[in-house]
């Protein structure tokens, strides 16, 4: 089991990394250059020896590793983890966990997501196990937010058989003050995507008698929902299922722009 800790506090006025800890293979990183020196965030990348840089821990075999951070984010402070996808190879089983130990002024970014696999070898899905526990404690103990995501192949279906065309599925968690107008920008947003994407036409109108007549609806290619978690609802968590990546990135994009003044650059910039 690879583990690694992180500390993010407040020093002089700015979210500061003031512990870093990992175990070979792992290693964490927190680069300079992302944003300006004056930028009020902490960004953490990580490498695992063999399987290059990355931002979520990847492993492939046989043998289950599983990946383990712990962090902790202090008063007022602000830690961003925004990786790219996981790609579990064919046969690989995968297991992550994340902890993350927040003050009730702590703010969070924290981005989490699969694909089906390498699509240009025709791999779709064909990973024996990949699980990501994702849990937030307030003040060390009281849980805030436990999730667990789980696609195992079974005996009676495969992966990629629950999962149909979906080729994505993703997480993106706000939490904290920092994040509010984010939150309710992202809740608002979501919300006319579906209404559009599941828009049903009134009975009788001519658009319902072509589609009755069609004998099926057009399966959403970008499914999405959020709720809010905590104590006044200071958490915010949206899921996401898609049939491309391409189009969780331009999302992701799309959400995340108007953080630029906090994070000092704009997410997923590069994937444009």
């Amino acid at each position: 089991m690879e583990t690694g800790k992180v500390i993010v506090e407040k020093v002089r006025g700015k979210s500061t990394l003031t512990k870093c800890f990992s175990k070979y293979p792992l290693k964490f990183i927190n680069p300079k250059n992302v944003a300006p020196s004056q930028t009020d965030v902490v960004w953490i990348y990580a490498i695992t020896y063999g399987g290059g840089i990355v931002s979520v821990y990847k492993a492939v075999g046989t043998k289950i590793s599983e990946q383990v951070l712990e962090a902790r984010i202090g008063s007022n402070a602000f830690l961003a983890v925004i990786p790219d996808p996981v790609t579990c190879f064919s046969t690989a089983k995968y297991s992550q966990k994340q902890v993350f130990k927040v003050m009730s002024d702590s703010s969070l970014l924290l981005v989490d997501w699969i694909t089906s696999g390498r699509h240009e070898t025709g791999e779709k899905w064909n990973f024996d196990l990949y699980r990501s526990m994702n849990n937030i404690f307030h003040n060390d103990d009281e849980p805030l937010f436990l999730d667990t995501a789980l696609l195992e192949q079974g005996t009676c279906s495969d992966i990629a058989e629950r999962m149909q065309d979906y080729q994505v599925i993703a997480m993106v968690i706000l939490l904290g003050p920092k994040l509010k107008h984010i939150q309710n920008q992202i809740q608002e947003d979501v919300k006319k995507i579906m209404s559009q994407s599941l828009h049903m036409p009134t009975i009788g109108s001519r658009q319902s008698t072509s589609r009755h007549n069609d004998h099926h609806l057009t399966k959403p290619s970008f499914l999405a929902s959020c709720s809010i978690f905590g104590p006044k609802g200071i958490g915010v968590v949206t899921r996401i299922a898609a049939m491309t990546t391409e189009s969780v990135y331009n999302f992701l994009q799309h959400q995340l722009s108007s953080m630029e003044p906090l994070l000092g650059v704009k997410p997923y910039s590069y994937a444009s």
